[in-house]
């Protein structure tokens, strides 16, 4: 008898846990720099001839990590792989946002268009 509650009870669960992930999820566009250049502003630092190169010198041999710069805020990256190859580019984050850190949970991330 308490089978028969048991699994519906299990699926609902399910349910609303995936239904509540995939509110948080959202979309993010903006520029991939550095925490150390974070509004892509890298005239200061210039680590290299073009923002790119600067921002993945920064990363690689400053300690700074990559971050996401959408025109007013910044937004730490929880993938610190990706962010690399899109360097200085601008780009689409698919994720969730944690407010209080502001790090992006990062699900993908394409080029933007």
């Amino acid at each position: 008898m308490m089978r028969k509650h048991l699994v519906p009870a299990l699926v609902i669960i399910v349910v609303i846990a995936a239904l509540a992930a995939a509110q948080g999820r959202r979309n993010f566009t903006g520029v991939i720099t550095d925490s150390m250049c974070a509004t892509a502003d890298h005239s200061r630092m210039r680590m290299g001839p073009t923002d790119a190169e600067c921002t993945i010198a920064c990363v690689l041999a400053h300690g700074a990590t990559y971050v996401l710069y959408d025109g007013n805020e910044v937004y730490t990256l929880s993938d610190q792989k990706t962010p690399e190859k899109f360097a200085g580019k601008k780009v689409t984050i698919s994720g969730i946002l944690d407010a209080k850190s502001k790090t992006i949970r990062v699900e993908s991330m394409i080029a933007a268009k």
